[in-house]
């Protein structure tokens, strides 16, 4: 193992194997990597702000074993911030997770820096003194059945900002995934618990998908899926996590959950990879509230 140490905005950080191919189809490295998070790390760290970080690590590369990780680990530096947090907000089964929070760019290279690829978040934040905040944003997350593909998640994503619009919803961004599908996220002003907020999810992606049959679905059967976009609400519940929009993705390519302008949301629409979302926010910005 070859390995560093590097000064990051005034904290001590480890970094090692910076030239292990984490994409084999691209030949990306781990340092290419760290070089993609530090560099939107600007915009990622907002989305980040106080919301407990879910990591999926892939400790030898995309192609290789992947583990998700939810309490930090051993070895974690005290200067990263942690909270002690129900399992499942709003259950009382009593079991808690000690979940980091990456609120610094020093803490976001820590993280990276152990194989996180993927960094997925919650739709609600850690309070000042620890604790869970009521939900800030909806997210409905398309999820495309053989055939269906990103057109048909564009189709389905502007029949969706429409029916949101109707109740009031009009800030919604559009996020290409990374993967196959995408995901919507609606600005929630906070007075609405969680519980119903999942609800409404529900109930919208259910009226949805009876009212327009030949394109949406709401349930996971996969008999149900060939050609047809999923709404999966599901996502919106207090205990399960999305990927963070600017994330990267550990897919065969190195691509990355990448907010867009609903211009590109149509039959062109595609996944986009780091080098693509960098040179995208020179000229576009951070599209994301």
């Amino acid at each position: 193992m070859t390995e560093q140490w590097v000064q990051v905005e005034g904290r001590r950080v480890r970094l090692s194997n910076l030239d292990k191919v984490l994409w084999p189809a691209t030949g990306t490295t781990k340092g290419e990597m760290l070089q993609y998070y530090t560099q939107v790390a600007p915009v990622l760290l907002r989305q980040l702000a106080d919301r407990p970080v879910t990591r999926v690590r892939y400790p030898d590369g995309v192609a290789a074993d992947r583990f998700f990780e939810k309490n930090v680990p051993a070895g974690t530096p005290r200067w990263v911030r942690h909270h002690w947090l129900p399992a499942s907000p709003g259950d009382d089964d009593g079991t808690v997770l000690d979940l980091p929070v990456l609120d610094s760019l020093p803490a976001l290279v820590w993280a990276t820096n152990l194989g996180a690829i993927e960094l997925h978040t919650p739709q609600w934040r850690v309070g000042p003194r620890g604790g869970v905040r009521a939900p800030d944003r909806l997210v409905v997350d398309l999820d495309p059945g053989p055939g269906a593909g990103l057109v048909g998640c564009a189709k389905a994503a502007h029949l969706i900002a429409e029916r949101l619009a109707d109740d009031g919803l009009t800030e919604v961004v559009p996020v290409t995934s990374g993967g196959k599908g995408m995901q919507l996220y609606a600005t929630l002003d906070g007075s609405r618990a969680a519980t119903a907020v999942h609800a409404y999810a529900r109930d919208l992606a259910r009226e949805l998908a009876s009212a327009h049959p030949d394109l949406l679905v709401a349930t996971q059967k996969k008999t149900s899926r060939p050609g047809k976009v999923l709404l999966d609400w599901s996502q919106n519940h207090p205990a399960k996590t999305t990927i963070t929009p600017y994330a990267m993705r550990g897919r065969e390519h190195p691509t990355v959950a990448a907010p867009r302008t609903w211009d590109e949301v149509g039959p062109d629409l595609d996944q986009l990879t780091w080098e693509q979302v960098l040179a995208r926010l020179d000229h576009v910005g951070d599209l994301m509230p």
